[in-house]
């Protein structure tokens, strides 16, 4: 694993929401889904905001690794365990991003209850 360039962190802080695919045990990939994404200093960050039997997150977590799309960007990636301190520093990134979504779909990712179901992202060699 390696760290992301500052060009990929850019992309990444400035999208909206990102399109994420996990790869299958055949090695192909998933069908991508949109999710939100946040950047927490260069490091990038992922929620499940409905839980953990969200699908896109069962099958990110049970691969360990799939593959990113925002614009100007795709990259594979894995999916790792944050750091414990790291979320209330989560919690401040999705609400300075997108709080203004208004407080009923934010706060399905933030708070304690979402620290399970958190993943780091990491860019793949």
């Amino acid at each position: 694993m390696s760290a992301w360039s500052a060009d990929a962190l850019t992309a990444i802080g400035a999208a909206d929401e990102l399109r994420i695919a996990s790869y299958r045990p055949d090695g192909t990939l998933r069908p991508a889904v949109p999710i939100w994404v946040v950047r927490v200093g260069d490091d990038v960050y992922i929620r499940s905001a409905y839980g953990p039997d969200n699908g896109w997150f069962r099958r990110a977590r049970t691969s360990g690794s799939g593959r990113i799309a925002v614009p100007g960007l795709e990259q594979d990636v894995v999916f790792a365990e944050p750091a414990p301190d790291v979320h209330p520093a989560l919690d401040a990134a999705y609400h300075a991003k997108y709080d203004r979504y208004g407080p009923g779909i934010v706060g399905t990712v933030v708070g304690p209850d979402v620290v399970p179901v958190t993943l780091r992202v990491l860019p793949r060699e």
